[in-house]
């Protein structure tokens, strides 16, 4: 018998218990975990560094990072913000640092710091950690003196407690054990995710990186059994857009600008079945009559100059090179000899880039997923079911998810503290 169990030994589960422990010492907890290491999405995040948090300390702002539970998570955000985050790492000798893009990461540059913190409070505190104990039914039960609470059977013990907190991701057994108890699950479609693209244009330049910007139109699904039926057949508006550093890889495309729209199209490009056509503007500060009007500039300035060696603009030199040559521009040809046709065609191809997506590959080791118990069953003042009074719930297990950035594990770190208040102001 325990005061709380929480299932999921993940970076939600511990922090939801430490705090839980910090509040009322006395009471007796328990975080089941179903493999033989907890912690493990915490190790491989950053590319083992731990990507802690963001430096956006402004709530609304801050929300805006999340495809999915913009809305709910100003609440709790206000309650409970990356500033929060900082000083719960800072009381416990850690400190962290902001890189350039505002991701915060420990100064030692290493995941096991964040691990060794947390089995460190875990031990200190008498919190008890279960491995091996994958859960296989979670039940309702009467505890006497007219209170109810919950045995959790796992494939070695039955345990019983007064609350349950779940913060198990996107475990699909998990899952099924709520829907039978009466929630609504969300269907989980990757997000976060890189594009697999085949096009001599981007070819053969791998580690090429470049600020972008990138849409997808609604009717420029292509290979696709959607039964979807899309808004409009117009292409004149992008359903989804996005921008920032483009990278180009080994299979097609990543970086900033791609993850983005990985998150926010998350469940329409799992519709599209990951084949659509994107539009990269590889140059975001012109358009294609801006572009075409600097052309005709350098035309007469670098008249005698070949186009391939004239790099006009500002773009890496081997995409220049590339793009030069779809737009049926030789290597000798000079600025003063090429066409108006074939000037259209490198300012389109500068501009309006269109390349087909076949298929998405997962972004380095992480993996996170858009999908889970529905927002609206969800009391985001205490983080408790509405369907289930004395369950809890942190991190992925509910439909929100961020793009990257440290901001998944600001949405771990906030919806466990405020369920860990919640669950300690019940004793």
């Amino acid at each position: 018998m325990f005061d709380v169990i929480i299932i999921g030994g993940g970076a939600a589960g511990f922090y939801t218990a430490i705090h839980i422990a910090e509040s009322k010492p006395n009471l007796k907890i328990a975080i089941l975990e179903r493999g033989k290491d907890v912690l493990g999405k915490v190790k491989v995040s950053g590319g083992g560094r731990c990507n802690v948090t963001h430096a956006e300390f402004d709530p609304k702002e801050l929300t805006k990072n999340y495809p999915r539970g913009e809305k709910e998570l100003l609440g709790p955000f206000h309650t409970y913000c990356s500033g929060d985050t900082v000083g719960f790492f800072e009381e416990r000798g850690i400190t962290l640092k902001i890189e350039p893009d505002g991701r915060m990461f420990p100064e030692s540059d290493s995941s096991q710091t964040i691990i060794d913190c947390f089995l460190g409070e875990a031990d200190r505190l008498g919190i008890k950690i279960l491995k091996h104990s994958a859960v296989s039914k979670i039940e309702s039960i009467p505890l006497g003196n007219d209170e109810s609470g919950w045995e959790i059977t796992t494939i070695k013990h039955a345990y019983q407690c007064k609350k349950v907190v779940v913060a198990t991701g996107s475990n699909p057994k998990i899952w099924k054990l709520l829907e039978n108890l009466g929630h609504s699950l969300v269907p989980a479609v990757p997000s976060l995710f890189t594009f697999n693209c085949k096009d001599e244009r981007i070819s053969g330049i791998p580690g090429v990186s470049t600020m972008a910007e990138v849409e997808v139109f609604e009717n420029q699904v292509y290979q696709s059994k959607v039964t979807t039926k899309l808004k409009s057949n117009s292409s004149k508006s992008a359903v989804l857009t996005s921008d920032g550093p483009l990278l180009i890889t080994h299979w097609g495309l990543s970086g900033p600008a791609i993850l983005k729209l990985s998150a926010w199209g998350a469940r329409l490009l799992s519709e599209m079945e990951y084949r659509f056509k994107i539009r990269v503007n590889w140059l975001p500060e012109y358009n294609f009559e801006g572009l075409m009007g600097l052309f005709s500039e350098i035309k007469e300035i670098e008249a005698k100059k070949t186009v391939l060696r004239t790099k006009a603009v500002e773009v890496p030199r081997r995409l220049w090179t590339n793009l030069v040559r779809a737009s049926d521009i030789s290597e000798t040809d000079k600025w003063a000899d090429v066409t108006k046709n074939q000037l259209e065609k490198l300012a389109k191809q500068l501009t309006q880039c269109e390349l087909k997506i076949d298929g998405k590959s997962t972004f380095k080791e992480e993996f996170v997923t858009a999908g889970g118990v529905d927002l609206k069953e969800v009391n985001f003042k205490t983080y408790e079911s509405k369907k289930l009074p004395g369950m809890y719930f942190a991190g992925e297990i509910i439909d929100v998810d961020a793009i990257t950035g440290g901001f998944n594990f600001q949405n771990a770190w906030t919806g466990g503290y405020i369920a860990a208040q919640a669950v300690a102001n019940t004793f």
